[in-house]
C-alpha cells in the first residue's frame, strides 16, 4: 500500500509517507468494528438472563440500555473513521501513525494487559474470596502500579474503601455481596 504522509521538519506538519493502515483513523475503524461485534455478543448474552414475573423492568433492561448507549458512540466513531480515511488531510491529528500495542516495547500497554488479567482474576475468584479481599488485592496492585508506594496509605485505602462500599451495600441497600473467608464480618455487623 502506498505511503500517504511523512513528518516534515521538526514535527510541524505531515506530508506523504504514512500508510492509511498505520494511521490513528484506521485503528479507530478497527476498534469500532471490534466494539460492534462485542456489543452484539453482549446483547445476545443479556437476552439469556432470566426474566422476572410481574416486573415492569426486567434484569436485562439495564445492560441493554448500556449497550445502546455504547452502540451510539461506536457508530459515531465508525462514521468518523470512514470519513477521515476517505478524505484525510496531512495536518489531521488522525493522520498520524497509530501507537504500538506491543507490550514488550510499551510499558503502558503491558500495564493495561496486566490490569485486564487482574480483572479476569477478580471475576474468577470473586465468589470464593469475596468482595472485600478481591477489591483489596486489585486496588492495592493497581495503586502500586500507578506509583503509590507508601505502604500505609496503600493498605488503608485498599482496605477501607471496599469495606465501606460493602457496608453501604449490605446495610443501607440490602444487597448481599459475597464475603468469602470474611463472612464473620457480616455476622458481626448483623449483631450490631
Amino acid at each position: 500500500m502506498p505511503a500517504l504522509f511523512k513528518k516534515a521538519d521538526k514535527g510541524s506538519a505531515y506530508i506523504l509517507d504514512v500508510k492509511k493502515t498505520q494511521t490513528k483513523a484506521f485503528s479507530n475503524l478497527i476498534a469500532s468494528l471490534a466494539l460492534i461485534a462485542l456489543e452484539i455478543w453482549v446483547w445476545v448474552q443479556s437476552g439469556k438472563i432470566k426474566t422476572a414475573k410481574n416486573a415492569a423492568v426486567q434484569p436485562s433492561t439495564f445492560p441493554r440500555i448500556m449497550i445502546i448507549g455504547m452502540a451510539v458512540f461506536t457508530a459515531i466513531l465508525l462514521i468518523q473513521s470512514i470519513i477521515k480515511l476517505t478524505a484525510m488531510k496531512a495536518d489531521d491529528p488522525l493522520a498520524r501513525r497509530a501507537e504500538s500495542l506491543n507490550p514488550v516495547k510499551e510499558k503502558g500497554v503491558a500495564a493495561a494487559f496486566i490490569v485486564i488479567l487482574l480483572c479476569c482474576a477478580y471475576v474468577y475468584f470473586f465468589k470464593s474470596l469475596g468482595y472485600v479481599i478481591m477489591s483489596f488485592l486489585l486496588s492495592g496492585i493497581i495503586m502500586y502500579m500507578i506509583g503509590l508506594r507508601k505502604p500505609a496509605p496503600l493498605l488503608l485505602i485498599s482496605f477501607l474503601v471496599p469495606s465501606g462500599v460493602w457496608v453501604l451495600f449490605y446495610k443501607l441497600l440490602a444487597v448481599n455481596i459475597p464475603m468469602g473467608p470474611l463472612q464473620f464480618l457480616r455476622d458481626l455487623l448483623d449483631k450490631i
